[in-house]
């Protein structure tokens, strides 16, 4: 009998494969929100199908301009993904600068998609409606984002919920190439889908608020020891006393127990709430452990890995080599189909 093809396996020999594309912004550490928002489905995907994973330093730039906390953000990601699992001999792990060809296909979409549309974007509105004057990197933040995206032949897109309106204007962009530019039977780019995850709720941050490094209310991922244990005991509980029942579905501190809790645990918590007797101060405690836990052997192999830099920029090297043979290969396509005469 014919063994079984794996998804990988099984993509390789399917044209219209799937290619899994994502970037993660190195504009701090790493926290909670990032990883159960995202790198978790990265770590899983990665091991299914053929996968462009990079470091958005370009994208960085719309908050970040300090150049020595820059480069020190960018190899903090590079060695969270590792430490969290990422097997480079699976797919490509690698810094967005490398691929200077992602700028490039940025300008000719500039052209293909109104300011109206960009003004519109989440993210460029919420600055906005803060009163405060956003930059125009965070105008065309998405057209960057569509970019790196499509230069891969990227075909499936795990962001967050929030993400998804960067994605339409992703899809948008790869018609409008196509429609332009292309004959109907021969499209340059795959249209990609957004995978966002249903059951993946919003992290809540010591003030209760979405976990968000602009909010400054983050538990790192590989926070430990003293630090982890102030930012757990500071979460944000209301005032009912230590005797009486509690509502775990409304405590911010039952929120991040459930993503590392199992059911059964979950339920013993849960229980202890509603019975009375059981304080946050416990709770907290409950916490603190399970994130010690959880991150326990990650936390190890980061260690580890600090040690060795030559190898994470090995990694990061052949990352970008690999992805910039991509898209050369796709640029020069692009180049042909909209009239750039080239003469290297």
């Amino acid at each position: 009998m014919e063994a079984p093809h794996t998804s990988k396996e099984a993509d390789a020999q399917n044209p219209e494969q799937t290619i899994v594309v994502s970037g993660i912004q190195p504009s701090g550490r790493l926290h909670l929100g990032n990883y159960f928002g995202a790198i978790r489905q990265h770590i899983d995907l990665h091991q299914q199908h053929e996968a462009y994973y990079f470091i958005v330093n370009y994208h960085a730039l719309t908050s970040v301009q300090d150049a020595d906390l820059l480069r020190e953000h960018t190899m903090d990601v590079a060695l969270d993904y590792l430490a969290l699992g990422f097997d480079p001999e699976e797919a490509h792990l690698f810094i967005q600068s490398d691929v200077p060809a992602v700028t490039e296909l940025a300008w000719i979409f500039y052209n293909l998609v109104s300011v109206g549309r960009l003004e519109r974007g989440v993210a460029y509105k919420d600055k906005i409606e803060q009163g405060l004057t956003p930059n125009a990197g965070l105008l065309n933040y998405p057209v960057l984002q569509a970019a790196d995206i499509l230069i891969y032949g990227g075909t499936l897109v795990p962001v967050g919920a929030d993400q998804k309106q960067h994605i339409e204007i992703t899809r948008d962009l790869a018609q409008r190439f196509n429609q332009t530019f292309c004959s109907e039977d021969d499209p340059l780019f795959p249209v990609p889908e957004a995978h966002i995850l249903d059951d993946v709720a919003v992290i809540p941050g010591v003030d209760g608020r979405k976990m968000s490094k602009s909010y400054g209310n983050t538990i790192g991922i590989f926070d430990e020891g003293k630090t982890l244990k102030k930012k757990v005991m500071s979460i944000v509980t209301d005032s009912t006393p230590l005797d009486e029942p509690k509502d775990p579905e409304a405590c911010n501190v039952f929120a991040l127990i459930k993503h590392f809790a199992d059911d059964a645990k979950q339920a013993e918590i849960a229980e202890q709430y509603r019975a009375g007797g059981y304080g946050y101060g416990h709770a907290k405690k409950e916490l603190l452990g399970l994130i010690d836990d959880y991150f326990a052997e990650a936390r190890a192999r980061r260690k580890e890995l600090e040690q060795r830099p030559d190898y994470v920029m090995d990694v990061l090297r052949d990352g970008g080599r690999q992805a910039r043979e991509q898209a050369y290969a796709f640029m020069e396509r692009v180049r042909a189909a909209t009239g750039l005469v080239t003469t290297y």
